[in-house]
């Protein structure tokens, strides 16, 4: 053999040797890939749909009414502004021609604010927690004979608040008018009493003499 191969064949030797030496110090993978798996999509949001038959839509709490009937009136301002006084669900009808047509807004407590610092229960001379049916007015007609005699005067009157309270002698029921547009609240704005009156139990009809 030619003695200048050697060097040649002795490099190309390491050569081999080295790249199998790399081969054997190489970890190789053998675990199976991971999974992923992707976020299942959110669950759809149920949206009222506003063209959806009415019979097929959730209807708003009803609000009891807490007095219906026909009452005698209790103090002046009451004979003055409505004579003897009929409430229906949806007004409010005196004896002397004054109308109020209502819708009910709330029903609220004594304690409640109808304005910053004015509750209910201080005014209408009930307790904290007495129960309060909260009316708004969207139509009225000033009694017949005295138009100055409507509950706010000539202003338009905003609300109506009654309250039925039992006592040994019959319920009284007791009744305050508000001015305003805003919803009665301590925050609310513009809202003032126009006047405060009291009814007397079921009126009963007289007797034929």
């Amino acid at each position: 053999m030619n003695r200048r191969s050697l060097p040649a064949l002795s490099a190309l030797a390491f050569a081999v040797m080295a790249i199998a030496a790399c081969n054997q110090s190489a970890p190789v993978n053998t675990a199976a890939p991971q999974e992923t798996t992707a976020a299942p999509p959110p669950a759809p949001q149920t949206v009222p749909d506003p063209a959806a038959d009415p019979g097929t839509r959730a209807s708003p709490p009803v609000l009891t009414p807490v007095a219906l009937g026909t009452f005698e009136p209790g103090n002046p301002l009451a004979e003055a502004m409505t004579g003897k006084l009929t409430i229906d669900d949806l007004e409010l009808k005196g004896e002397n021609g004054a109308l109020y047509k209502t819708e009910r807004v709330a029903l609220v407590r004594g304690g409640d604010q109808y304005a910053a610092g004015e509750t209910y229960g201080a005014i209408m001379q009930v307790e904290a927690s007495q129960a309060i049916e909260l009316r708004r007015v969207i139509e009225q007609k000033p009694p017949e004979k005295a138009p100055a005699n409507a509950y706010c005067g000539t202003t338009p009157t905003g609300f109506i608040a009654l309250a039925k309270v039992s006592e040994a002698t019959g319920d009284v029921i007791k009744l305050i008018a508000l001015q305003g547009s805003d919803l009665p609240a301590a925050t609310s704005q513009g809202v003032g009493l126009c006047a405060s009156m009291f009814y007397l139990g079921k009126a009963q009809e007289k007797a034929a003499g």
